[in-house]
């Protein structure tokens, strides 16, 4: 079994850390680029929504370096992305590949019992004992912990940093460090280095940056090239940026969904606009957009790619939210087509906006 998976945000580094840990060949796709995308493009259906396209082109760059056994999260919801895994494996057969998907998602949806057959069927590979292996998976549970933790420190405090684009950099050697590391014990050491490097960097607590939220469908707001880097020019525009979605709150989401604790901030949040779930994470994005207003942020971006149903709902909600709490949401829809320069330009325009929109309130008062 050579293992692989799609790339979303920092899911190599604990996917690497956990199949290092477990002595399992473990296959990571090439960094998603231009390349995996005009692959997927090429072989997928044109209404395929994007996060679909890219995976398709992260799978065949990983079987051409020999990967056999493609490892999924699902969702039974009713998002297209839980047929996803029938999809892909079906194309993937068609164009010649055989690939065996194992598909982990949450035990309300598939039941605990073959949560664990579909985890076993990945251990099982490995010679080490049992508790090393619940161990190996502690121990990766931790490693995308403390890297979303040290992600989001970073691009929230690049507002505050006295010399640009230190926290850039500070992030993206963190994350080439951990990269390189051999176990998840290496890798808690870099993250331990890089924490006290930001908590040391020189800040300007008199500074008063844009607060900006990104809201909207979870992949593209987490899979960087998918939404062109929006998170890296908002902070060369010195702009302290917040995402709640991430890979660890997703594995946090889905072991306390079954007991109905997840999220209650959320919920709480988009009870007066979105009250039930209607697939993806749709009355996510409402919550974290009241959420955002209520932690004093300037304005919120939602991002979805192009005809995904649960988000649209969300953007026919959202100029409701604005007009009632007097809150700019800006919506940007991607897809293969979208340009950067356009898209760029939408972003600085509306950091224009946002920053006028102080400067007006300073004056009033």
């Amino acid at each position: 079994m050579k293992i692989t998976f799609p790339h979303l945000g920092n899911v190599y580094i604990a996917v690497k850390a956990l199949f290092n840990d477990l002595e399992i060949e473990c296959i990571i796709p090439p960094f998603t680029n231009k390349k995996a995308l005009e692959i997927g493009s090429l072989y997928s259906y044109d209404e395929m929504c994007l996060p679909y396209k890219i995976m398709i082109g992260n799978y065949i760059q990983a079987i051409e370096q020999g990967a056999d056994t493609v490892v999924l999260t699902g969702s039974c919801g009713p998002c297209r992305f839980g047929e996803y895994c029938e999809l892909q494996m079906n194309l993937l057969k068609k164009l010649g590949h055989n690939l065996d998907f194992i598909v982990i998602d949450s035990p309300g949806d598939i039941g605990t019992k073959e949560l664990l057959n579909r985890i076993f069927k990945i251990s099982s590979n490995s010679p080490l004992p049992k508790y090393q292996k619940f161990k190996a998976l502690s121990n990766a549970m931790k490693v995308i912990n403390e890297m979303d933790e040290i992600e989001a420190k970073a691009r929230y405090l690049a507002g505050y940093e006295k010399n640009k684009g230190s926290c850039k950099f500070l992030l993206n050697k963190c994350k080439e460090e951990a990269l390189n590391c051999k176990n998840s014990k290496e890798m808690m050491h870099i993250f331990e280095k890089y924490k006290d490097k930001l908590n040391s960097l020189e800040m300007d607590n008199h500074k008063e940056p844009i607060k900006i939220a990104i809201i909207g469908e979870i992949y593209t707001i987490i899979e960087a090239f998918s939404n062109l880097y929006i998170e890296d020019k908002l902070m060369d525009l010195g702009v302290s940026t917040k995402r709640t979605l991430s890979p660890s709150w997703w594995v946090k989401d889905m072991v306390l969904s079954p007991f109905n604790l997840n999220q209650k901030e959320i919920k709480r949040a988009s009870k007066d606009y979105l009250s039930f779930e209607i697939g993806g994470h749709a009355r996510e994005c409402i919550g974290e957009a009241i959420l955002a207003y209520e932690e004093g942020f300037h304005g919120a971006i939602q991002i979805f790619p192009m005809g995904c149903m649960p988000e649209i709902v969300s953007k026919a909600i959202l100029p409701s939210i604005s007009k009632d709490k007097n809150f700019p949401i800006m919506t940007l829809v991607v897809d293969e087509m979208t340009g950067e320069a356009g898209y760029l330009t939408r972003i600085e325009a509306f950091v224009d906006l946002l920053e006028r929109r102080r400067e007006n309130v300073l004056s009033w008062s």
